[in-house]
């Protein structure tokens, strides 16, 4: 029996699933199958993105559970990012259409300015000059590429639009200077890294908050074996066990009971059952206290390589 997954109430009045499905490094060849399980298991939503090249696959699981009947697309809430050697004006909706095309999906249920820095466009996600550094272009600005995406929900490509590892300041001119206001900002957290602040400056605005990375993203492909592993951190193993769960889902529960949505990423049909299955218990005002205080600017995707880009979002507190 699948799990009846609360929604969260967006600004403009939509309802996205508080645990949606992960499919940044989830391989072709091993993303269909997973997103076909995790639709069967009962998750209603998938959060893609171009840079993850996997939108095709995840397009062909979902035309499958439609076509055999387990869902129709609007039970859905799919997401997608625009990367940023698309940010100039005239890329931004032929990008969207191409990723709505990839996905099979007719329209998008959110879209999300990946990150806030411009990247030279080209053949690569990353084109480098001759030292290998990233070529940003310096020309085109964020906010111009919000009044695309406002263009998009205007078209009836997308019903709303929002960010991703945006601060706070970056989200204040988005508000200040747009027609339509941001739903989400989608960034990285787990407990070494609460985002406590953040998340209170975008509740207060309106802006609910998507926690990707929440179990600690282990397969990052920049990891190294001594970097802590926050499923493994005995204070949380600990815990879990006390109420009979897995690491995992103790970590899950603790941002459904901030309000948070969470995004884990699974391929194995066991894990993404558990994963969603995280509503038949609470973590008590001290579970949670004791989990906020694993907090230590813990960031693993900081992208500190393009750093000196005039919009990189991580130089301030939050």
């Amino acid at each position: 029996m699948a799990p009846n997954v609360p929604a969260v109430k967006l600004s403009n009045g939509y309802e996205m699933p508080i645990i949606g499905l992960g499919t940044w490094k989830s391989k072709p060849g091993e993303v269909e199958e997973a997103v076909k399980n995790a639709i069967e298991v009962g998750y209603r939503h998938i959060d893609c993105a171009m840079v993850y090249e996997n939108e095709k696959e995840v397009g062909a699981a979902i035309k499958a559970k439609i076509d055999d009947g387990t869902v129709k697309r609007e039970d859905l809430f799919v997401v997608s990012k625009l990367w940023n050697t698309f940010h100039q004006v005239d890329l931004v909706i032929p990008t969207c259409k191409k990723t709505i095309e990839d996905l099979g999906v007719g329209y998008l249920d959110l879209y999300l300015i990946h990150w806030p820095m411009a990247y030279k466009p080209g053949p690569a996600w990353n084109n480098r000059d001759e030292n290998g550094k990233t070529i940003f272009d310096l020309n085109t600005d964020y906010l111009q590429v919000w009044h695309e995406l406002e263009k998009a929900v205007d078209q009836g490509l997308v019903r709303s639009i929002g960010v991703s590892n945006f601060n706070s300041q970056q989200l204040d001119r988005l508000i200040n200077n747009g027609r339509i206001k941001p739903v989400n900002n989608q960034v990285e957290c787990h407990p070494y890294l609460n985002q406590k602040k953040l998340i209170a400056f975008c509740k207060e605005r309106g802006i609910c908050v998507t926690a990707y990375s929440p179990l600690g993203s282990p397969d990052r492909p920049w990891a190294k074996p001594d970097d802590p592993k926050l499923m493994e951190d005995p204070k949380l193993v600990e815990l879990a066990k006390k109420h009979g769960k897995s690491p995992a889902q103790v970590l899950l529960r603790y941002q459904v009971q901030r309000g948070v949505i969470a995004i884990p990423k699974s391929v194995h049909k066991e894990r993404l059952a558990q994963n969603i299955n995280i509503f038949d218990f609470n973590l008590s005002d001290e579970d949670m206290k004791l989990v906020d205080s694993f907090d230590c600017n813990g960031r693993v995707c900081h992208l500190n390589w393009v750093n000196d880009h005039p919009h990189f979002p991580f130089h301030i507190e939050f």
